[in-house]
Formats: structure tokens, C-alpha cells, sequence
């Protein structure tokens, strides 16, 4: 959605979707003018995840796995407190059962999880440029779309239906104290 007033109006139709099938729907919605996390691209997505299941994440993206799984866990009938849902939810990370129930889940699929256990085996991508800033600061901010855009041209997305997609294709979108 491209307005905060279009994300509103989709939501409450999903919501009415969600009355009709008698279904509680919740919807969430989060600010995509900037990317979330640190990283853009297939591989380095994946690997930010497995660094959350290990509790290792920025802000953003914390807030909103808290967000979005204490209210999994609320409408599955397990808890209705969010947070406490979100309390649990730490505690499961910190332990390392969120890790190992993701490596579970992988090889139930039939995946391989020798992957999410050393994530340097992911195919790296043909060119890798750092970029680096000549003074001191912060990012203010980065235009999501663009960074999206971007990502689909060097291929981490399809541009057609028919394009095959680079899952080495990435690119760090923004990195800490930078």
C-alpha cells in the first residue's frame, strides 16, 4: 500500500472478510518507507532471520516478530495476554527452543538445515562493495521502495513472472553507527 489511509481501508476489508468467515482477523500495520532489519536480498534475509532465532536483531524487526507472534498465540486460544505472549516469546529465543524448532520445521521439509546451522554456505553474490561513508553519522533515511527495486534489478526478485530469481542477488541496506 502506498498510503497509511490504503493499508487502513485493506485491513478493515479483511477484517469484514474475517467476521463473514467467522474468524477473529487481526491486522498490523507496520511503516515499508524504509527496509526493515539490515539487509535486502534472498540469502541475507534468510540469515537475518536465523541470527533473530538466535536473538540477534535490531529494533524493528524485534518489535515486530513481538507484535505479530504474541497475537498468533492470542487468536490461537493459547494466551490472551500479548505480553506475556511476548515475554514467552523472548524467553523461547533466548533458550534456543525457537532456534531449534525453526531447525525442526527446515528438516520436516525437507530442507537442508546445514544451511541455517552455518549460514556462511549460502552462495555469496558475484559482487560485494562496501560502502563507505567519508564523515561520521547516521542514516536518516533509507526510500524503501527504491532499495526494493533496486534488489528486483540485480535480480533477488522478477521483474516478470517468468524471471528466475538470484537467490545470491543481496545487498546490505544499511549497516550500524555508519
Amino acid at each position: 500500500m502506498k498510503t497509511k489511509e490504503d493499508a487502513v481501508k485493506i485491513s478493515n476489508i479483511m477484517k469484514d472478510i474475517g467476521k463473514l468467515a467467522g474468524i477473529e482477523t487481526v491486522c498490523v500495520i507496520t511503516n515499508m518507507d524504509e527496509p526493515i532489519g539490515k539487509s535486502v536480498g534472498n540469502s541475507l534475509e534468510i540469515i537475518e532471520a536465523v541470527e533473530a532465532l538466535k536473538g540477534n536483531m535490531t529494533d524493528d524487526i524485534k518489535e515486530i516478530i513481538l507484535t505479530i507472534g504474541s497475537l498468533i498465540i492470542k487468536l490461537a486460544g493459547k494466551n490472551s495476554s500479548i505480553e506475556e505472549n511476548k515475554q514467552m516469546m523472548l524467553e523461547n529465543i533466548s533458550n534456543g527452543k525457537a532456534y531449534s524448532k525453526f531447525l525442526e520445521l527446515v528438516e520436516n521439509q525437507g530442507g537442508d538445515v546445514s544451511y541455517i546451522k552455518d549460514t556462511c554456505k549460502f552462495e555469496k553474490a558475484k559482487y560485494i562493495l562496501p560502502v563507505i561513508s567519508e564523515k561520521n553519522g547516521f542514516v536518516e533515511r533509507l526510500d524503501g521502495e527504491s532499495v526494493g527495486e533496486i534488489s528486483v534489478y540485480l535480480g533477488a526478485g522478477r521483474m516478470k513472472k517468468e524471471d528466475e530469481i538470484d537467490h545470491s542477488a543481496r545487498d546490505s541496506a544499511r549497516e550500524e553507527n555508519s
